[in-house]
């Protein structure tokens, strides 16, 4: 985002402020929303109960700090933040913030309450010292449509405020299928103050990938059918940008592989084939049987809590497939995982949009401020909010994939698949635009570019497109001559 929109944002807030100063409550809401605007960006980890979020969420942080069990930890709303040490704070909801005490338990982290229980307890952060924290601040969250309605509500009343913009700025949301309670809850975070500014900005990941096909060695291609159905379906496309198959268990445990781990495929990887597939056939022949010498019950149950019988599977023919060290060996399983388009979909879709999303969050809740608590003053401040975000493209591209994934527009199939890529709904970043790599030279991106301005100018000018359609193509106008003006002053200083 033009560093003129961020300056605005800003501004306006700081107009605020000064008109606020005497509502204490309005000042602390517009100091946060400034606040966001220099934080990374806010990601949740949302879905229904045993989803496998805090799984994800380890496996994405390449640690296990997340509780994973069903402990009074799940049920609180954990934030994890990037940290210079390891801290863990509690905020109660009534009383002052503490510093929790906490330790490893074979090699887990475990967050000691100290006797609070959850409905007490309004937030937890975890500040790690984890590069993969430097640019995103994950957000764990209670399963949604749980048992217990306190918890769901946790969820549902974090993400999706009535009259507030959502404490994430995105959302990971995970599911195991596609469920009607699924597509409500997308649906309510679309519909708050931050979904009705017109932005799609959650991903949905199939959890749990490698149960998909009873854990066979191809579940993840069974899973990535699945997905790519559910990527199509209307219903489920206007809620996400995008639909991941990721085995959550497999993903966490190859970014946390222990010596131990190798070790023990290692011995399973030199049994004979016949053998080792009747010792795989269920979990509950793989810890009872005997066999291979040198790998007894307790290393067995280790394992398959760690990885579960597709891990297990995938990390044996891996390693008879040449991956005869730990470190590569780590690489592939969690490539294999589906983790790596995951993390590739958060960079293109949340990271490379972060500013945008972020500024978006700030003028949504100034938005609902001046509407809820009108004053002297404020229909000054509406109208530079107003205008702000009807100039800044950045917004127009987020209302147009918004559009184009909902109510649709009214070009060709083909222009309107070309229109969401340009604009950024497969990825923000120039390359992706243009159809090309994200990397490709700069001179192919500019030619690119240029072609598609080229194009879009035409079809904006032909006296067959209707005036709706003539306004989509002023938007993808717009986006083209940013990339080229972008490359062609990079083109004229390198020369």
């Amino acid at each position: 985002m033009s560093t003129s929109i961020s300056a605005g944002v800003a501004d306006l807030i700081q107009d605020a402020l000064a008109l606020y100063a005497d509502d204490p409550v309005a000042v602390a809401s517009l100091q946060g929303y400034a606040t966001r605007l220099s934080e990374p960006l806010r990601i949740a980890v949302a879905g229904m109960v045993k989803a496998g979020k805090s799984t994800l969420l380890n496996a994405i942080i390449g640690e296990e700090i997340a509780p994973t069990d069903t402990g009074e930890c799940t049920r609180i709303v954990t934030w994890y933040r990037y940290g210079h040490t390891s801290k863990i704070t509690l905020f109660p909801v009534e009383g002052e913030p503490r510093i929790l005490p906490f330790k490893r338990v074979d090699g887990r982290l475990v967050f000691v309450l100290g006797g609070s229980r959850a409905e007490d307890v309004e937030r937890l952060v975890v500040e790690w010292p984890s590069q993969s924290l430097r640019q995103i601040t994950l957000i764990d969250t209670p399963g949604i449509a749980s048992l217990s309605g306190d918890v769901s509500a946790r969820s549902t009343d974090f993400l999706t405020p009535a009259d507030a913009p959502s404490e994430a700025d995105a959302i990971i949301y995970l599911m195991r299928h596609m469920h009607a309670s699924d597509l409500r809850f997308l649906e309510s975070f679309r519909d708050t103050e931050g979904g009705r500014s017109g932005t799609v900005n959650a991903l949905a990941v199939l959890s749990r990938a490698d149960e998909i096909g009873a854990g066979r060695i191809d579940s993840l291609l069974s899973a990535g059918d699945i997905a790519d159905r559910y990527r199509r379906d209307h219903s489920l496309r206007k809620l996400a940008l995008g639909v991941v198959p990721v085995a959550g268990l497999l993903a966490q445990s190859a970014r946390t592989m222990r010596q131990a781990d190798f070790e023990s495929l290692r011995l399973l990887s030199g049994m004979d084939r016949p053998a080792r597939e009747r010792l795989l056939l269920s979990a509950d022949r793989f810890v009872r049987a005997t066999g291979p010498e040198g790998l007894d019950a307790k290393a067995k149950a280790s394992l398959l809590e760690r990885f579960g019988l597709f891990g297990i599977r995938l990390g044996v023919v891996l390693i008879r497939s040449g991956f005869t060290e730990p470190t590569p060996l780590a690489h592939e399983l969690a490539r294999r995982s589906g983790l790596d388009p995951l993390l590739h979909l958060v960079d293109r879709q949340f990271q490379a949009r972060a500013d945008a999303l972020k500024a978006r969050t700030a003028m949504v809740g100034l938005e609902a401020l001046l509407r809820t608590a009108p004053r002297e003053g404020t229909g000054e401040l509406a109208v530079g909010l107003e205008r702000l975000q009807a100039n800044a493209h950045e917004f127009r591209e987020l209302r147009l994939l918004a559009t184009i994934r909902t109510t649709g527009i009214s070009l060709s199939d083909e222009l309107t698949e070309e229109a969401e890529r340009l604009i950024g709904g497969w990825g923000a970043a120039p390359g992706v635009r243009v159809g090309l790599a994200p990397d490709s030279p700069p001179e192919e991106i500019l030619a690119q570019a240029r072609g598609y301005l080229k194009r879009w100018r035409i079809v904006a000018e032909n006296p067959l497109t209707d005036r709706s359609a003539v306004e989509v193509c002023r938007v993808v106008t717009r986006s083209c001559e940013g990339i080229v003006a972008e490359f062609s002053s990079l083109q004229l200083q390198r020369q």
